[in-house]
């Protein structure tokens, strides 16, 4: 069995809930970010909620404490986005292998 860690993040003080994710402040900065931490296989998911207020982040890594000094080094971290909880989740049933 697989276990990630599940991040929520959620808008920060700087977030403008009147523009788009693309054109917030520092976008290129961010996204160039966190296509690293997927190239490198550290983010397996993620991706804004509904409300877009909210993202949602499936991370392999081995300490919730690695996880927050890797997302620390994000553009928007505290700015943009917020870490609001960190769980532990294991993986039992995994449709994508049927």
């Amino acid at each position: 069995m697989a276990t990630f860690l599940v991040l929520l993040r959620r808008s920060g003080p700087q977030w403008d809930p009147s523009r788009p994710m693309q054109e917030q402040s520092d976008w290129p900065a961010h996204a160039a970010f966190m296509d690293e931490l997927v190239n490198t296989g550290s983010v397996v998911l993620g991706g804004p909620l509904a409300d877009e207020h909210r993202v949602v982040l499936v991370v392999d890594a081995e300490s919730e404490d690695l996880v927050r000094a890797a997302l620390a080094r994000d553009p928007w971290s505290e700015t943009h986005l917020q870490v609001d909880s960190v769980e532990p989740w294991t993986i039992r049933l995994d449709g994508r292998r049927a």
